[in-house]
């Protein structure tokens, strides 16, 4: 027996071809409006109802139809970036490197060596988020168990809010292969919008140690690079649909190639570069500090902002 949740089912089920028992199935696999139908892909319809192609097809059209998904003018895409707000770091040097901070409604990746301050990061992001909006929840997919609670307790303390608030508005998941880690970013969604939690920030920390470590050789390389876009462009979608910032850290190899200058590269090649809309190169530098360059922006110019890591937080050179 299907059991009808609530009016979101009904509405799906005025859908072409689609009544309430699938009306229900779409609403379980997380399709429960019209925009995730009009932005899911045919094949994944398909999975979630059992329908044919040529049916899946027409539910999709008809979703775009209704939400007028066509083109649109600089100016309403410009009052739709008014809505973009930034996440400060602490650090000012920092903050003007981005443009005023993460922006959400983006993915930001940062990459670099162990120790170059990635985790780091995405702890004081986890803070920073709260101070400049209460009743904002951070998440953190933590993949090499890095989330350490007593670590926000000293940046909760420094950014002068309450350590026990901000850790009950961090939700906190370890992922132990990457087929988990892809689950749980899915399951953002949900906090969102069953939990009715006001998420904007998703720290993916590291975003490629399970998918190194789970695909080895060139063999395998294809087979990775697909289920590694397939979990980019989850977090893109969740980064545009609800205005999140997903800030994801990324692993990084020597290039045997490179004779002159820095062999460092990213894991994850052109699938993980492409995605993401700001890419962040952290490497120590002297005395204990941290620098940041900026390697990809879709409008701000290449820079490099260097800070301290410190107890209360991060702090200017």
């Amino acid at each position: 027996m299907v059991k009808i949740a609530d009016e979101s089912t009904t509405e799906l089920s005025k859908l072409p071809g689609v009544g309430l028992a699938t009306a229900a199935k779409l609403q379980e696999a997380g399709y429960d409006n019209l925009m995730s139908i009009a932005v899911a892909s045919v094949g994944e319809l398909e999975e979630a109802t059992g329908l044919g192609s040529a049916q899946v097809r027409k539910i999709i059209n008809y979703a775009r139809e209704k939400l007028q998904m066509g083109f649109q003018s600089g100016a309403e895409l410009l009052e739709r970036r008014s809505k973009v707000s930034k996440i400060p770091t602490g650090s000012k040097a920092l903050d003007t490197l981005l443009g005023g901070g993460f922006e959400t409604g983006s993915i930001v990746e940062a990459f670099g060596e162990f120790g170059s301050g990635k985790t780091q990061l995405g702890h004081v992001l986890a803070v920073m988020v709260q101070k400049i909006d209460p009743e904002a929840y951070a998440v953190f997919i933590d993949t090499e168990n890095t989330f350490r609670p007593e670590r926000i307790e000293q940046l909760a303390k420094g950014a002068g809010l309450d350590p026990k608030q901000v850790l009950s508005h961090i939700k906190v998941a370890r992922a132990y292969n990457s087929d988990h880690q892809m689950l749980l970013a899915e399951k953002v969604e949900d906090l969102i919008k069953k939990d009715k939690l006001k998420v904007k920030l998703v720290v993916v920390d590291s975003l490629t140690a399970h998918f190194r470590a789970e695909f080895i050789g060139r063999g395998t390389l294809a087979e990775r690079q697909q289920k590694l876009n397939r979990h980019m462009h989850t977090l893109l979608r969740l980064a545009d649909v609800y205005n999140v910032c997903v800030y994801v850290t990324n692993q990084v190899m020597a290039s045997p190639d490179v004779f002159f200058g820095d062999p460092t590269r990213a894991i994850g090649g052109h699938i993980v570069a492409h995605a993401s809309t700001y890419r962040i190169y952290l490497r120590k530098g002297k005395k204990g500090a941290r620098v940041a360059k900026l390697v990809d922006s879709p409008h701000l110019p290449e820079g490099e902002a260097g800070f301290y890591v410190k107890e209360h937080g991060l702090e200017d050179l």
